[in-house]
């Protein structure tokens, strides 16, 4: 029995010992998953408890960047945003310490921002940290964008010189129109339009080699920013450059289309007489077919004067005597000009 008891005793010692371990391990690893946030939170005032971090946990939420997030709001004076707003928009895909950090910045800058329309702003793919930096620091944007192989913008004025110009547009990002509003390719492609329209209107283009801001006012005050995602505060004009001749090459181009033209209908004239010749003479042929025929009669009708008595020996032989002169007379004529040389 006392063995027995011994042996029993063994083992719920051994148990005990595995259980405490087990215990022990699980407490480790409490600490390190969740008693480090915990800590944290509570030192920082950020109110997060161990329910939520476990919560998390089973959620597959990133703990540890809500808390760093809460945490930063917090100190910030961002008291108003909850654990569950971050964990919400966590689990939408969005970037929570993006959000955080716009948040910030945009409270520091007094810019108005709510946590909302971040949120908005983020899940639409937009980065809003670099839109609230933008709308503190305003940009400037090469017009045309290098990046799209143009270096300069090409209009023509009036006199139908050329010029070449580079512009740069300075804007600040508008952040109630962020969400749905048009890129930086559209603000691009709409000073662009406005400069071509500009130098277009222009009568010379000394008129705009000499007041360049002329362009800039006319295009700057066709609130070309309507619908777009930025506010343009001023645009300027970096460099004008004269090009081509534009005029004087497309009269060059107009007088060689009116040159060839005019060959054409030429041509077309020459071939319409060409062949207005070409059916005289068939014309001329064929009348000389009526007078062979003709002349072919004349026998047939001596032949019936003879047997009808109407023409007699002394009239043949004098209308004989007529043609064998006449066809003399062709023939001295014929050869006149041969014996004159």
């Amino acid at each position: 029995m006392l063995t027995l008891a011994i042996g029993v005793w063994d083992v719920l010692t051994w148990a005990i010992v595995i259980a405490s371990g087990l215990f022990i391990i699980f407490l480790l690893w409490f600490f390190l998953n969740f008693g480090q946030l915990y800590v944290m939170s509570l030192f920082a005032n950020a109110r997060i408890s161990i329910g939520e971090l476990i919560g998390m946990w089973f959620r597959g939420v990133n703990a540890r960047a809500i808390v760093d997030a809460k945490i930063q709001a917090y100190k910030a004076g961002l008291g108003d945003i909850t654990t569950d707003d971050l964990e919400n928009h966590y689990l939408a895909r969005g970037r929570v310490p993006n959000v955080v950090r716009a948040l910030i910045a945009a409270h520091r800058a007094l810019i108005p921002l709510d946590y909302r329309t971040a949120c908005a702003i983020d899940l639409a793919g937009r980065d809003i940290v670099d839109a609230v930096n933008t709308s503190v620091n305003p940009k400037v944007i090469d017009c045309p964008n290098p990046v799209s192989g143009r270096t300069t913008i090409d209009a023509v004025a009036k006199d139908g010189i050329q010029l070449k110009v580079k512009a740069r547009v300075t804007v600040r990002t508008a952040i109630a129109r962020l969400v749905g509003g048009a890129t930086e390719e559209t603000v691009i492609a709409r000073v662009g339009e406005g400069i071509v329209s500009a130098i277009g209107s222009a009568t010379s283009h000394k008129e705009v080699l000499e007041n360049p801001d002329k362009i800039s006012k006319a295009v700057l005050g066709k609130g070309l920013d309507a619908g777009t995602a930025f506010e343009i505060l001023s645009i300027d004009i970096a460099d004008v450059d004269v090009g081509a001749n534009i005029g004087a090459q497309l009269q060059a181009d107009q007088a060689e289309a009116d040159k060839k033209r005019f060959q054409a209908e030429a041509e077309k004239r020459r071939a319409m007489a060409v062949a207005q010749e070409q059916e005289n003479l068939a014309k001329i042929e064929e009348n000389r077919a009526l007078v062979v025929l003709a002349e072919a009669e004349i026998p047939r009708a001596m032949a019936d004067a003879f047997r009808n008595g109407h023409l007699g020996v002394m009239d043949y032989y004098r209308l004989r005597n007529v043609q064998a002169d006449t066809t003399m007379r062709e023939r001295i004529a014929g050869e006149g000009p041969e014996k004159k040389a």
